[in-house]
């Protein structure tokens, strides 16, 4: 008997897999959270060694690094931390070791969150965002250490994206290739007014391979991201925004305070609800719109016997902030 895989079928059998793909994470991350149970309080004060790893008091189970060789992992009050891309003296650009760091940071953040309920994303410096892949690094390698190290950039879009908290760009330079790619892994992006972008890897005799001809055409269209994306051409921040890269566009000095003054207000939220908002909205685009709102009223359902749920509405009828704890 023939079966005919029919496009709601499809449909469905994506929702599945993708409920199925949470539920593991979710499984995981207890897990994971479980084997920490005694870890003590996280220092994070700023100047800690790189690549300094915080450990329990009692089982010396390793928590999580507060430092790196090539991010800088600072907090920025009770739930709100900024990541700073920290090679400014090469404009930003990514190493073999920046993608290692970025796996472990944002794997880490997936697998526990912790208090955080959100992130901005930041280059070192003032006149680059992340220029891109270290091609100085890059020169002389075997076609066999260039498929290594990609796969490690590979990785380092991929744990972007499946990051729970929502994640802020804070654009404030050149975002060439590689530092394109990661801007278009941010849930949304604000930039400074000197920034540039550009994908210029067909010139180089390769294409993007970091999410580029995907992110770029989901964000700014399909026939919008072909020109760019063919051509190599750089592009403004303000025809960033424009052509939806980008959601707005600040002066240089106040980028900063503008994404964490969102980030605030993020975290000002409850933690669980944003990160379903989150997960609804990604995971909904690649579904058609009957399949998209079956998993929105699935993860709707999921806050609705939370405690934050409760205190939500108490709050409100109190006439008072509520305490979200993200339970």
């Amino acid at each position: 008997m023939k079966v005919v895989l029919t496009l709601e079928f499809l449909g469905r059998l994506i929702l599945c897999l993708s409920l199925a793909t949470e539920a593991r994470r979710l499984c995981m991350q207890r897990r994971f959270i479980q084997r920490r149970r005694d870890c003590s309080a996280l220092d994070w004060t700023i100047g800690n060694a790189a690549g300094q790893w915080l450990y329990s008091s009692n089982e010396g189970i390793a928590c999580m690094k507060t430092s790196y060789a090539t991010i800088r992992f600072d907090r920025h009050g009770p739930h709100v931390a900024l990541a700073t891309l920290q090679r400014p003296e090469v404009f930003n650009a990514m190493n073999t070791q920046m993608g290692l760091d970025g796996v472990d940071l944002f794997e880490s953040l997936a697998l526990d969150p912790q208090d955080l309920r959100c992130i901005v994303l930041t280059g070192g410096g003032d006149k680059a965002f992340c220029s891109g892949a270290d091609l100085k690094e890059r020169k002389g390698m075997t076609d066999a250490a260039w498929a290594r190290q990609h796969l490690v950039f590979e990785r380092f879009v991929r744990a972007m994206l499946d990051c729970p908290i929502p994640l802020i760009g804070a654009v404030n330079g050149i975002a060439y290739g590689g530092g394109c790619e990661i801007t278009g892994c941010c849930d949304f992006v604000y930039a400074a007014k000197h920034a540039r972008f550009a994908l210029p890897e067909v010139k180089l005799g390769i294409m993007p391979g970091a999410g580029g001809t995907q992110n770029m055409a989901r964000a700014m269209g399909e026939r919008r991201a072909k020109e760019l994306l063919l051509t190599g051409r750089p592009f403004t921040a303000q025809q960033a925004a424009h052509w939806g890269l980008v959601n707005d566009v600040v002066d240089g000095p106040l980028l900063l305070e503008k994404a964490l003054e969102t980030a605030a207000a993020i975290a000002a939220n409850a933690p669980l609800s944003t990160r379903q908002v989150k997960q609804s909205v990604t995971r909904g685009l690649r579904m058609s719109l009957s399949d998209g709102l079956a998993f929105e009223i699935e993860a709707y359902n999921r806050l609705v016997p939370t405690e934050d749920r409760v205190e939500g509405v108490l709050a409100f009828n109190e006439k008072r902030t509520p305490v979200f704890k993200g339970r």
